[in-house]
């Protein structure tokens, strides 16, 4: 038997538009009032109805939870004009402490700058004011120095559903992030 959940696809777009972060089906199913089941099936309308041609969004998993955005292939072709508004350009330096946070977390600072070979205190500081990364705890080494991670902020700028969407490293770029761990 179909179900006809129209109302409650409706609803449920409403709530993605106003939300401006990812939305488990949890946190649906809270503020919508339906059932957990009745949001997921829902869910499931909603991509198959925005995987149409004619549609400009998509749902897309981010983080763990659910969000509109525009679809990655228009979104290629406008972002130079509209992801200036939301979205800053990150400069060489920032993506490159970025990946070398994303790609050995836990990490430290020196860690990390151990890779780079550069001074990393102010990226860290810049990253850490986009919330593209955070403190995630305390190294048990000796002064138990801060180690990072990256952020939910991070998987939704980049567009991935988790870190494990992260491109696949070669060799030689896994030797380069291995640096630290063999001395």
């Amino acid at each position: 038997m179909e179900l006809n959940l129209d109302k409650e696809a409706a609803l449920l777009q409403t709530v993605l538009f106003l939300e401006s972060d990812p939305m488990d089906e949890a946190s649906l199913a809270r503020i919508s009032g339906l059932s957990r089941e009745v949001v997921e099936a829902t869910i499931e309308q909603l991509k198959d109805m925005y995987a149409a041609p004619c549609h400009g969004l998509e749902l897309t998993e981010v983080g763990g939870g659910w969000m509109l955005a525009p679809k990655a292939e228009l979104w290629n072709a406008l972002k130079e004009r509209y992801g200036r508004k939301n979205e800053q350009k990150l400069s060489r330096a920032a993506l490159e402490t970025l990946s070398i946070i994303a790609y050995s977390q836990p990490v430290t600072r020196a860690e990390i700058e151990a890779i780079r070979g550069v001074a990393a205190d102010n990226m860290i500081r810049f990253l850490l004011e986009k919330e593209f990364i955070k403190e995630v705890g305390k190294k048990d080494s000796p002064g138990k120095p801060t180690q990072f991670g990256t952020t939910k902020e991070f998987l939704k700028f980049f567009r991935l559903s988790s870190i494990a969407e992260l491109p696949r490293l070669d060799e030689l770029e896994r030797e380069r992030f291995e640096l630290e761990s063999e001395e």
